[in-house]
């Protein structure tokens, strides 16, 4: 098996402490937020709010059966990252940032707020990747920003935690991992193709269905003027 070049290892490295490191941080501030004891009643009392979101479809049906299971026991620890920043963001009175949640603050905002919507940001870009890998330049941006974040966040041995990874040598198994990313990024980048190839012959035949509908128009126009 072909060694990983830097830029692989770059990609790896950020993936670990995206899904691995930085949801731990995310839920140690959800807690404070959400007191786990007071979870499924903070949940009970914001129900209107929780059903707009449905209907607006920032929350799904899955994410609701996680907020309230049928065993009854609501536990921060079955949410992921995007879900406990929606609920942040939509129950509590955390600041957003200057430019909103949907956007990469800039280093000077330092504030919850800020931090999950650093988080949030990364791990979108690592979700939609143009390849598996990431160059050394943006690498160490991208890696201050979220490390910085964890800390306010999650406390420095998280910190601490981030810094021995971005430096620890990655073993056989995250060589295999990469070797399945770039797996399903081709299979993505396939089914995305097929899907554009879809759009595109729906939109055709719309405007077949379009045009044979105007036909349609002006021939009963023109025949109940004949009439």
């Amino acid at each position: 098996m072909a060694p990983l070049s830097d830029e692989e290892n770059n990609y790896i490295r950020l993936a670990l402490l995206l899904l691995e490191v930085s949801p731990r941080a995310v839920r140690t501030f959800f807690d404070k937020e959400f007191h786990p004891s007071n979870l499924k009643s903070t949940f009970n009392k914001n129900n209107k709010i929780l059903h707009d979101l449905r209907l607006k479809k920032i929350l799904n049906q899955n994410q609701l059966n996680l907020m309230f299971p049928k065993n009854g026991l609501t536990n921060s620890s079955n949410f992921d990252v995007t879900l406990m920043i929606c609920l942040i963001r939509n129950l509590t009175t955390v600041t957003p940032p200057l430019t909103g949640f949907d956007s990469l603050p800039t280093q000077a905002e330092t504030t919850p707020g800020s931090d999950l919507a650093r988080i949030l940001y990364y791990r979108n870009i690592l979700a939609h990747p143009n390849s598996c890998t990431i160059d050394t330049v943006y690498f160490n941006t991208a890696w201050g920003d979220i490390t910085d974040a964890v800390g306010r966040l999650g406390g420095q041995m998280m910190k601490h935690e981030c810094q021995e990874l971005k430096v620890k040598i990655l073993d056989q198994s995250n060589q295999e991992i990469m070797i399945e990313i770039k797996q399903l990024h081709t299979e993505i980048s396939e089914l995305r193709d097929i899907m554009e190839n879809r759009d595109q012959l729906l939109n055709e035949n719309l405007k077949r269905l379009e045009t044979a509908i105007n036909k349609l128009w002006r021939y009963k126009n023109s025949y109940t003027s004949i009439q």
